[in-house]
């Protein structure tokens, strides 16, 4: 694996707003999920990351395995129950392993994962694989996850922030890993369209088609209804 995709998975490029913001979280989420939290007896360590940092900025690979997380948040079990098979996968995958393809594409990658949930007991809700017919099968909100991802060298290189907007992407290598539509931010196209430009004169500006220019202002429609809920 190449040194520079590693790299990428430790470039710290984001904020914790940021994380709850682009995968949809409620505010504070992402916070709790990698520095951990004082509950009313006893203080919750974090899910993400082997231990609390202090640091006020999330890496690439930390934002990755948020997106992952977040595919698990409505259920009624918490995802605060995955630390002790992220610690173990830790082990088998290295530091991010949920950014790394090996749990989700390759057959023995997820037989591990599957040796590690019934090793901690994770309940069926949390599950990344399962069993189908003797075949080690990805669950669909790890399906969800994987199909909204796409490797370099076995490792995240892009990632989808909305299956409802593909053309919406964030890459560590452009824009500082904000979203993105081909080269443009999705942001900067919402504003102009709320400032009056028509969604025709964007397409021409920007070179990009008129389904883009909606899928962009989709995509900041959707990310502001989620902080506003």
């Amino acid at each position: 694996m190449g040194a520079m995709v590693v790299f990428l998975l430790d470039r710290a490029i984001y904020s914790y707003a940021d994380v709850d913001r682009l995968v949809g979280l409620h505010s504070g989420t992402a916070r709790r999920w990698l520095e951990g939290y004082e509950g009313q007896s006893h203080f919750y360590d974090p899910v993400l990351r082997p231990e609390a940092t202090g640091s006020d900025a999330v890496t690439w690979g930390e934002m990755v395995e948020a997106r992952l997380l977040a595919e698990f948040r409505d259920r009624r079990v918490p995802v605060q129950r995955m630390h002790p098979a992220i610690v173990k996968l830790r082990d088998e995958f290295g530091r991010y392993p949920l950014a790394h393809a090996r749990p989700f594409l390759d057959v023995e990658g997820r037989e591990l994962v599957q040796v590690v949930q019934q090793e901690i007991g994770l309940e069926l809700g949390l599950r990344l694989v399962v069993v189908r017919d003797g075949q080690y099968v990805l669950t669909d909100a790890a399906q969800r996850f994987s199909s909204a991802v796409e490797y370099v060298e076995n490792v995240a290189g892009l990632l989808r922030p909305d299956p409802r907007t593909p053309d919406v992407v964030m890459d560590p290598r452009r824009a500082f890993g904000q979203p993105v539509v081909r080269s443009v931010r999705p942001d900067s196209l919402a504003e102009d369209y709320r400032a009056g430009t028509s969604r025709d004169d964007l397409a021409d500006l920007y070179d990009l088609t008129s389904e883009q220019v909606d899928e962009a202002i989709r995509f900041e429609l959707i990310a502001g209804a989620e902080r506003a809920a």
